[in-house]
C-alpha cells in the first residue's frame, strides 16, 4: 500500500520489534506503533491496533517469534506465550494458523521461528495479490460494489481480500463504484475502507449499515464482496457482525454475494459455522464513539442512553447457501467445493 507516496505493509518486524500501522487512530492520524515484546503484541491484537484476518495472523506469528526470542530457551515460557496469543481474538482462524506454524518452526531454533513468521507475512501479501487478480474477472466495467467492514490493505499484510479485486479492477481501467457500509459499532467501513479507497482514488460513498437492502431494491448494487475471519469446511462464513443481514438481502434480490479470503482462513477442522466461536467484545464499543475534537485530539463520546447496557458480538455466521462463491488465492470455488482444496 502507498501512504503519501511511501510503500507500507500493515505489519512488519525490525529486529525483535513488531511495527504496525495504528489502526485505531485512522483516518485522523497516521502513526506507526512499535511493539517491543510478545505481551505488548498481544495487547495490540486484542485492542485492535491491528485488525483483520491476515494482519492478525501475521502479527500473531511475529508475537510467537518474539516469545521464542525472549524465552531464553525456556519451554514453559513459550507454552504460556502461545496460550496468551491464542486467547487474544478467538474467532480469527489466521491467528491460530500462524501461531501453530511459528511454534513448530521454533522447536528447531529461534532463527527458524523468525524466518517462519516472515514467511507467513510474505505469503499473506502474495495470496491477497492473487485474490485480486482472480476476483477482477468477476467485476464488469461500470460495476457498483457493496462491501462490509474493512478487508483491504489494513486487514492483511498488503492488498487485502475483499478490496483486492476492486483495486485490481480499478487499476486495469475499469470504472467501478463502491458503497462502503459504515460497519457499526467500530466503523471500520467508514473509517478504514473509505480511507483506503480515497488513497486509491476509487469512487465511493459511505452508507449506513441499514441502507444496503434499500440500495439493492433500487438496483444500485451489482455485486457484494466481503472478507472473512474464519470459513468452516462446509463453506459457512464468519465475518464482521452485520454480514449475515447483507447476505440475506443479496439472496432476496438475486445479487451475487462473494467472500474473498486466502486459503489460510479456511478451517478444515471446523465442520460448520455452528462450531465457530463468536467473540464477544466490550459494550463500550457500542455505547461510545470516538473522533477528533475541535483541537484535533481523539476523544470518546457517549452516544447512548446513560445507564443502558449493550451486547456486542463481533461476528456472525453466513450459511454457505447464501454465498455465491469464495474467491481464494487458489481459485474461485463454490462453498461445497472447498473439500477439493484440502484433497
Amino acid at each position: 500500500m502507498k501512504v503519501e507516496g511511501k510503500d507500507y505493509r500493515t505489519v512488519w518486524m525490525e529486529g525483535n520489534t513488531v511495527c504496525l500501522i495504528e489502526q485505531n487512530l485512522l483516518p485522523f492520524e497516521f502513526k506507526i506503533f512499535r511493539s517491543e515484546n510478545y505481551q505488548q503484541t498481544c495487547m495490540v491484537i486484542s485492542t485492535m491496533i491491528v485488525r483483520g484476518a491476515g494482519a492478525i495472523g501475521a502479527t500473531a506469528g511475529y508475537a510467537m517469534a518474539q516469545a521464542f526470542v525472549e524465552s531464553g530457551n525456556d519451554p514453559e515460557y513459550v507454552e504460556n506465550a502461545r496460550k496468551e496469543i491464542e486467547n487474544t481474538r478467538p474467532t480469527a482462524q489466521n491467528l491460530f494458523y500462524a501461531v501453530e506454524r511459528v511454534y513448530r518452526a521454533g522447536k528447531a531454533s529461534i532463527e527458524h521461528a523468525i524466518i517462519e513468521a516472515q514467511k507467513i507475512a510474505d505469503e499473506d501479501a502474495d495470496a491477497c495479490k492473487k485474490i485480486g487478480e482472480l476476483g477482477n474477472d468477476l467485476i464488469k466495467d461500470g460495476a457498483n460494489i457493496e462491501t462490509h467492514c474493512n478487508a483491504g490493505w489494513l486487514a492483511f499484510v498488503d492488498y487485502g481480500s475483499a478490496l483486492s479485486p476492486v483495486y485490481a479492477a480499478h487499476r486495469s481501467g475499469k470504472q467501478v463504484f463502491v458503497y462502503a457500509d459504515e460497519t457499526r459499532p467500530r466503523g471500520q467501513g467508514a473509517r478504514l475502507t473509505a480511507w483506503e479507497l480515497k488513497n486509491e482514488n476509487v469512487p465511493h460513498v459511505i452508507i449506513p449499515d441499514n441502507a444496503g437492502a434499500h440500495l439493492m431494491s433500487q438496483g444500485k448494487i451489482d455485486l457484494m464482496i466481503v472478507g472473512s475471519d474464519r470459513i468452516a469446511a462446509n463453506g459457512d462464513v464468519a465475518n464482521k457482525i452485520g454480514t449475515l443481514e447483507k447476505a440475506i438481502a443479496a439472496k432476496y434480490y438475486d445479487i451475487p454475494f462473494y467472500v474473498a479470503a486466502p486459503i489460510s482462513t479456511i478451517d478444515f477442522d471446523c465442520a460448520s459455522g455452528k462450531d465457530i466461536p463468536i467473540e464477544q467484545r466490550h459494550e463500550d464499543e457500542v455505547l461510545y464513539q470516538s473522533g477528533p475534537n475541535t483541537k484535533g485530539k481523539l476523544e470518546q463520546v457517549l452516544i447512548s442512553s446513560p445507564g443502558s447496557e449493550a451486547v456486542n458480538p463481533a461476528f456472525d455466521v453466513t450459511p454457505a447457501e447464501l454465498v455465491t462463491a469464495i474467491i481464494t488465492d487458489k481459485g474461485i470455488f463454490k462453498p461445497q467445493e472447498l473439500a477439493t482444496i484440502k484433497s
